[in-house]
C-alpha cells in the first residue's frame, strides 16, 4: 500500500524496517489540526503518484504521544522522511503542493532523472521528450551529439537555454566554429586536449581584441569556469583577467 496508518507498536516494522527497502515519509498529525488537514491530501497525492516507490505513513500524535517525544515533535504537521532507518529529510508546517512534490522528488528520482543518469543517447532523447524544458537533459544530449560531430543537432537543443552557463557556452562555441580563425581553432584544440590554462590564455587574448566575437567568447569562457567551480584557482584568476579584457 502507498498510504498506511501506523502507531507506536508497529512503527519499527512499518517505518524503520520498511525504509531499508523503500523511502518512508511519516506524517505526524492530529484530528484537531487544521493545517494537517490541508497538508494531508497533498502528501497522499504525491505518494500515490510514485506508484509504490515511496510509502506515506500517517501517525496520530494524540493517540501516540510517545512518538512526539521520541522525535522531538514540537509542532504539527511535521513530516519526516526515513531511509535505512534514519531521517534523511523533514519539514514542519504546510507547504504548497509543488514544494511537497519537490520533497518527494528528493527521495525518489523522477523518470527524467533516471534517464539522465543513464546517459546514453536513447535515454537522453527520451528525457528530452518527457520534459522539453529540462535544460540539463537538453545539454547532456547536446554534448553527446556535438562529440559525435552533429553540431547543428546540438545547437538546436541548446540555443535557448536560460540559466545554464554550460549550455549557453556550447551554443556560443558551435556558432564561433563556423568561421573560426586559426588562433581560435588552436585555443579550442587546447581545451579539448585538457590544456585548460593554455586554452583559456588563447581565448582571453582573443577576447581582448573586443570585436564581434567578444560576447560569444565570453560565454565560452564562463561555461568553462562554471564547470571548474568558483573555488578553483584557475577560475579566480581567469575571472579577473576576463574582466580586465572586457572593461
Amino acid at each position: 500500500m502507498t498510504v498506511i496508518d501506523v502507531n507506536e507498536a508497529d512503527f519499527q516494522a512499518e517505518v524503520l524496517d520498511r525504509s531499508s527497502e523503500v523511502p518512508v515519509v511519516v506524517d505526524f498529525w492530529a484530528p484537531w489540526c487544521g493545517p494537517c488537514k490541508q497538508l494531508g491530501p497533498a502528501l497522499e497525492k504525491a505518494a500515490e503518484k510514485r506508484d509504490g516507490k515511496v510509502v506515506l505513513a500517517k501517525i496520530d500524535t494524540d493517540e501516540n504521544p510517545g512518538m512526539s517525544d521520541r522525535f522531538s515533535i514540537q509542532g504539527i504537521p511535521a513530516v519526516k522522511a526515513f531511509r535505512d532507518g534514519e531521517i534523511v529529510a523533514e519539514f514542519v508546517g504546510v507547504l504548497p503542493a509543488a514544494q511537497v512534490e519537490q520533497f518527494f522528488d528528493g527521495l525518489v528520482p523522477s523518470e527524467t532523472q533516471m534517464l539522465l543518469e543513464a546517459g546514453d543517447e536513447e535515454s537522453l532523447r527520451k528525457a528530452v521528450e518527457l520534459d522539453a524544458k529540462n535544460v540539463d537533459a537538453a545539454f547532456a544530449l547536446a554534448q553527446l551529439l556535438y562529440r559525435e560531430g552533429d553540431s547543428e543537432g546540438a545547437l538546436e537543443l541548446v540555443k535557448n537555454a536560460p540559466g545554464n552557463f554550460r549550455a549557453d557556452g556550447l551554443a556560443a562555441r558551435i556558432d564561433l566554429e563556423r568561421n573560426a580563425s586559426a588562433e581560435l581553432r588552436e585555443g579550442f584544440a587546447m581545451l579539448d586536449e585538457g590544456e585548460l590554462e593554455d586554452g583559456l590564455d588563447r581565448l582571453l587574448e582573443l577576447l581582448a581584441l573586443k570585436n564581434q566575437d567578444s560576447e560569444r567568447l565570453r560565454r565560452v569562457i564562463v561555461a568553462i569556469l562554471d564547470e571548474l567551480g568558483v573555488e578553483h584557482p584557475l577560475s579566480r584568476e581567469t575571472r579577473r583577467r576576463m574582466a580586465a579584457a572586457l572593461y
